[in-house]
């Protein structure tokens, strides 16, 4: 069916292997691609109506037990380009977010230190316009280029997107490979030292040590999703092997044994419990995808 690839291909493969909860079933296809080039020659050999499933690290995103019918693209460990010239950084959707943000401050630019603490790739960062520390990523882009079903490369300017708080519509049928970003010029010194209180802050008040997929919830407007969760006394809640993180109310943690649909069931009694003491509806900031075992 496919010629001259030089990517990897792989079929039934386990996407618990590939999200950072650890959970998943199995995709019917996957593949991670060598280049762009190589990305686009695949997407132009796959069928018209072949359901596809971008996958950088697996974070911000629960994949069901049942797993994807079709085909899953990773850009985890590839598409991992960053050119630098003057403030202008462009840099290719599989690169991590953080490796990103310590390339900019190496070069005396400021501006994309909260990308450093985003636990994802530049095109997921992309995808959902995620921020952190009163930043977002939309902001920094003054160009991106997409790929189609076709495999061919769009250049595309930022009003072509409509952008807002965790969510960016994309034209049908296209995906991010890579964008440009306009940044400051700064102290690379004090770019680095943000980089790292960042990090420390992270580690300190986030359970990176255990499976989880970053924040469960957007916070709602003039509050945190944190804040709410932890008033109604939900840290520690439990279904299966997922649970409450103890450590971060807007997180969800397993210990190693949770199904994606422990996961599932966990949010949902989250946002029923938050809504009638509450009277706020939580919107997972999760992407919920695949088939229920």
């Amino acid at each position: 069916m496919f010629e001259n690839l030089q990517g990897e291909l792989k079929l039934n493969e386990a996407l618990s292997k590939h999200t950072s909860w650890r959970v998943g079933g199995i995709a019917q296809r996957f593949y991670r691609p060598s280049d762009v080039e190589d990305l686009a020659l695949f997407l132009s050999q796959l069928p018209a109506d072949e359901p596809l499933l971008w996958l950088g690290l697996g974070s911000n995103l629960l994949i069901r037990d049942g797993g994807f019918a079709g085909t899953v693209i990773s850009t985890s460990g590839t598409l991992q380009n960053v050119e630098i010239n003057g403030q202008e950084v462009t840099a290719e959707v599989g690169v991590y977010c953080g490796k990103l943000a310590k390339l900019a401050a190496r070069s005396g630019l400021t501006g994309s230190a909260f990308l450093a603490g985003i636990p994802g790739t530049f095109g997921g960062a992309l995808a959902m316009n995620a921020g952190a520390h009163k930043s977002e990523t939309w902001p920094l882009v003054t160009e991106v280029t997409t790929v189609d079903r076709q495999g061919r490369l769009r250049v595309r300017q930022p009003d072509d997107f409509k952008v807002s708080y965790r969510h960016v519509e994309i034209p049908n049928d296209e995906w991010f490979a890579s964008a440009k970003l306009k940044l400051e010029v700064g102290n690379t010194d004090d770019e680095t030292q943000q980089i790292k209180d960042l990090l420390k802050r992270r580690n300190s008040s986030q359970p990176t040590n255990q499976p989880c997929a970053g924040s469960v919830f957007r916070n709602p407007e003039g509050d945190f999703s944190g804040r709410l969760i932890e008033k109604c006394g939900l840290k520690g809640l439990r279904i299966g092997g997922a649970s409450v993180s103890e450590k971060h109310a807007n997180f969800i943690v397993s210990d190693g044994t949770a199904l994606a649909s422990d996961i599932e069931a966990l949010i949902q009694l989250v946002q029923q419990k938050i809504e009638q003491e509450e009277g706020v509806l939580l919107i997972p900031e999760v992407h919920i995808i695949g088939e229920v075992a």
